[in-house]
């Protein structure tokens, strides 16, 4: 597709300039003023043109329990989740589908899903996934979650807790089937990109990790985990290792510049140091950290040691949106309160630069996406700046980031195709998609986790919380 935004307003060092865009089949080939029309002509007249975000974390299907969990800690959180776990195909095709048309309408392009696999069924899982993205047109990194130890394992002294589980896959079944996904789904060229997930170190094995390293340097793919989200977990890294998530990271060779963490929240100046040093990522997923009490991420020590930091939604039942608009307002403003020296706050434009060349260096693609440059591909986005929740004029970037923007989204395009125009998705049917979401759903009930029954007394001992009564929730 070859096209001319005209009359873009686009930001530069000394303010905002106005400018035409020309973009020629998937990439960027000329910003200058007055260009000459090349294909189809785009008014961009009082709009406002950005690289398009990164929605750096999430997990598509927890949208079927958007809502419903009561306030608990991320251990007896995930307890509830997988009691209540929707394990259908269908419904993880449409909940991708919601995902990626949420993330899309509050400017981003790309996607991060650490997808939750249905056990006996993960190839297929991934199939609805990927399936969902390609017509929705978002572009997706479906890194799928593995893991090879019992939930209780991620609760310091859990391993010593006896747990009633069926008995899943081997570490060797997981990361054959983690070769097949690579196989089959792996196509960049087609806007769909497989990494490899292992849930993080308080469920996963050294040969699970092992085997991941592996085939991501085998076949160059990037690599995702969760990292250190909760005080439970640093305490669980030094029972298991006698030493930080983080140093074991570095000496099993997971950490490298084609590495994103998400959370990161209880990490030392050392533990920084060694992410600084390593060039990993680190996802900012602040709402989802409030939601269940993780603590607040040192993002403004990570930014000052040279970190590359972008942002994540995180799942739908944590935050629970994926309204990434929100999470970048948040993830930058919540830090002015952890250090008095205003000059360490982050900027609007430092959020956007976060949430664009973050999310693409996280990724490994800073060479092709995340800037508004010549040769850079199209993934675009286009705010109304006529829109009431960005009026009246100021600072365009300021009202965006700052502000609450309802709306604002005019159009997207990724990889220089058209999926959003007028606000509206166009690749999908979205009325549809909501009569769908409403069919397959119900109002919640009372309910009640057998799981976070188990858990619950042990993890308020290991946690020195008082005894109290065991509600098992919700």
């Amino acid at each position: 597709m070859t096209f001319t935004l005209q009359q873009a307003l686009i930001p530069v060092d000394q303010g905002y300039t106005t400018v035409d865009v020309q973009v020629v089949g998937d990439t960027i080939a000329a910003i200058s003023p007055n260009l000459e029309v090349v294909g189809t002509v785009v008014n961009c007249e009082n709009k406002l043109l950005l690289p398009g975000f990164f929605n750096a974390h999430t997990h598509s299907s927890e949208m079927w329990q958007r809502g419903v969990i009561p306030p608990l800690p991320l251990e007896l959180w995930l307890a509830e989740l997988y009691d209540f776990a929707p394990l259908e195909v269908e419904k993880v095709y449409l909940s991708a589908l919601g995902t990626a048309v949420e993330t899309l309408l509050s400017g981003g392009t790309s996607v991060v899903d650490h997808l939750v696999l249905i056990p006996g069924q993960e190839l297929e899982t991934i199939t609805a996934a990927v399936r969902a993205y390609q017509e929705v047109g978002i572009r997706a990194f479906v890194a799928p979650l593995i893991w090879d130890r019992p939930l209780i394992s991620g609760i310091p002294n859990g391993e010593n807790q006896s747990e009633n589980i069926s008995e899943g896959r081997s570490t060797t079944e997981i990361l054959q089937m983690l070769q097949e996904a690579i196989n089959k789904f792996h196509q960049p060229e087609a806007g769909i990109y497989i990494l490899t997930a292992p849930t993080g170190m308080q469920l996963c094995s050294d040969e699970l990790f092992a085997g991941c390293i592996e085939l991501s340097d085998r076949y160059n793919l990037c690599r995702h985990s969760h990292l250190l989200e909760t005080k439970a977990q640093q305490l669980l890294a030094q029972e298991k290792y006698g030493c930080s998530a983080v140093e074991y990271l570095n000496r099993i060779g997971y950490l490298s510049s084609r590495t994103s963490l998400a959370h990161c929240v209880h990490l030392t100046d050392d533990d920084i140091k060694i992410l600084a040093e390593t060039q990993s990522t680190v996802v900012h997923n602040p709402l989802s950290n409030l939601r269940l009490g993780s603590g607040i991420a040192p993002i403004l020590k990570y930014r000052q040691a040279g970190v590359n930091v972008s942002f994540g939604c995180d799942g739908s039942a944590s935050n629970d949106s994926q309204d990434l608009l929100e999470a970048i307002k948040i993830g930058s403003i919540l830090h002015n309160v952890t250090d008095l020296d205003y000059q360490h706050w982050i900027t609007p434009r430092q959020s956007v630069e976060m949430a664009a060349l973050g999310g693409a260096k996280g990724l490994n693609l800073e060479e092709q996406l995340g800037f508004l440059r010549v040769g850079k591909k199209a993934d675009l986005v286009l705010y109304d700046l006529t829109n009431l929740s960005l009026l009246p004029r100021t600072d365009p970037i300021g009202l965006l980031i700052l502000g609450r923007p309802t709306q604002v989204v005019d159009i997207v395009w990724v990889d220089g195709k058209i999926v959003v125009e007028n606000g509206r998705v166009t690749t999908i049917n979205v009325e549809n998609l909501k009569q769908e979401l409403f069919a397959k759903s119900q109002w919640a009930k009372n309910r009640k986790s057998k799981t976070v029954t188990q858990f619950e007394a042990h993890y308020r001992s290991v946690m020195g919380l008082p005894e109290g009564e065991i509600k098992g929730y919700s």
